[in-house]
């Protein structure tokens, strides 16, 4: 079983922590509890999609054990466009280590939402929140996203520019 979900644990678990040890902990975490609560699985609906809710739910308990969700209130957040063809040039890898990179806040209830599909609803009720300040660190969230994403478009823009004039 570990050799056939390890893959999806992990990559849950990366994006939920700001580093592969905290992404360690929580696979380790998560298998513990998925092998001692195994038999409430009913075989009713998908086994990875059990394991998916197990792990998501073994993540959120990490970070509250480690008092490492902080949401941000009153930042202010500007609205940036970027190039489409940027976009689809960004690599998933490259949008994972983005995504560590927000607070850990905005980076669970992006995950949370965009991600896992959970309702802002579902999310002001396991993170014990309101859903109005699941909606905000979703949004703030995803303009900080956007930032980080413009600014590397301009710096690699900047550098194209550099280059085609240096030739």
């Amino acid at each position: 079983m570990y050799d056939r979900f390890s893959f999806l644990v992990k990559g849950i678990a990366l994006r939920y922590s700001k580093s592969n040890d905290q992404a360690e902990d929580i696979v380790q975490e998560s298998f513990i509890k998925i092998f001692d609560k195994l038999n409430t699985f009913k075989n009713q609906g998908n086994l990875g999609g059990w394991i998916r809710i197990v792990t998501v739910n073994t993540a959120l308990a990490f970070l509250r054990k480690k008092k490492l969700i902080v949401y941000e209130d009153d930042a202010k957040f500007e609205n940036h466009q970027v190039s489409i063809t940027y976009l689809d040039e960004l690599e998933l890898e490259d949008l994972l280590l983005k995504i560590r990179a927000l607070s850990t806040g905005f980076q669970t209830v992006f995950n949370l939402y965009a991600i896992e599909g959970y309702t802002h609803k579902e999310i002001g009720e396991m993170l014990g929140i309101s859903e109005g300040t699941s909606k905000s660190q979703y949004s703030r969230a995803k303009a900080e996203l956007r930032k980080m994403i413009e600014e590397e478009y301009r710096a690699d823009e900047k550098l194209k520019n550099m280059n085609h004039v240096g030739s």
